[in-house]
């Protein structure tokens, strides 16, 4: 079996979330879409490798919006149809935070910016906590998505939906792949700024991080485990 992270930029890597796949016997296949030396330019050329290659496709976090199409470019719409493809032939994909807004966006939905930005660790309300529990989990996003058609939404926030089902779909609007490490990737990528903007010490954000971050990574095997049994096979 073989599962394919999207990693749309140079501070995304899979974390726990690659971790729990490959504890499940899948070989793990990193493609990243912008280059470092692109950051702040991110309409590059790429190419989607072929899906019968895969047996999952997770695309991942940004720190560019799923409606952008302007500063995007060349690969934002190729991956819409991507998952579109991937949907139509039954590949199960699991989208996190913008991997989770390109699956609303490809199947019907919207996303948009919100109007506030959810930064840090949250509780949500569940629907199903077998499949996405309460958690706390990580947010650091601006945007937010309406459901597409058909979707059943599993978990919100007061400010944003955070999980849908959709046939062998999971989006999520949050990061279960989030480390102390990844945390500080994004905070010197702009984070710092970010997080003291929405009255936040960054200090104290990593500490909190640090702290649950193997709890958190146990989550992430969990939530994983429940796709693989009630998405992937549905």
């Amino acid at each position: 079996m073989k599962a394919l992270f999207i990693e749309h930029d140079h501070t995304s890597p899979p974390g726990p979330i690659g971790d729990a796949f490959a504890k499940r016997g899948f070989e793990i296949d990193e493609r990243v879409v912008v280059p470092g030396e692109r950051y702040y330019s991110p309409n590059v050329d790429f190419d989607f490798p072929p899906l019968d290659a895969y047996d999952v496709i997770v695309p991942m976090g940004s720190p560019w919006g799923a409606w952008d199409d302007n500063t995007i470019g060349t690969w934002l719409l190729p991956e819409l149809e991507y998952l579109q493809e991937a949907d139509r032939r039954g590949i199960p994909v699991f989208g996190i935070c913008f991997g989770g807004q390109l699956l609303a966006r490809a199947h019907g939905g919207t996303v948009g910016r919100a109007p506030t930005c959810e930064i840090g660790w949250s509780t949500l309300h569940t629907d199903d906590p077998d499949l996405v529990d309460a958690g706390p989990w990580f947010q650091f996003h601006y945007d937010r998505w309406t459901l597409p058609p058909g979707a059943t939404e599993i978990a919100r926030t007061s400010r944003a939906s955070q999980a849908f089902t959709l046939r062998r779909n999971l989006a999520l609007q949050f990061h279960p792949e989030l480390t102390a490490h990844e945390l500080q990737l994004w905070l010197d990528c702009d984070g710092y700024a970010l997080v003291e903007k929405d009255g936040q010490n960054p200090d104290v954000l990593m500490a909190h991080t640090r702290a649950i971050e193997a709890e958190a990574a146990q989550r992430a095997d969990a939530l994983v485990e429940a796709f693989l049994e009630q998405v992937a096979r549905a």
